[in-house]
């Protein structure tokens, strides 16, 4: 598994994705979108688990998903 933020258009969707992610056993906490990853709201998620499955929770408020790479950098990986 791997590590990955979230970004969504409305605080709504990442309080929804985060109980998602609990209720899946995926490690994860609500935060501030990091300064160079884009966000409309402003808050993302960071999780550990599998992108291909999380990007289908919350599809209609999911902005993008990022892998959180080793050198603490981000690669964007699926945007809307």
């Amino acid at each position: 598994m791997e590590d990955y933020i979230a970004t969504f258009f409305s605080h709504f969707g990442a309080m929804a994705f985060k109980k998602k992610c609990d209720k899946e056993g995926y490690p994860a906490v609500i935060m501030p979108v990091p300064r160079n990853l884009s966000s409309s709201c402003g808050t993302c998620v960071k999780f550990t688990g599998t992108a291909e499955k999380a990007r289908n929770w919350n599809s209609d408020e999911l902005e993008q998903l990022a892998q959180v790479l080793e050198n603490g950098t981000f690669q964007v990986i699926w945007h809307s």
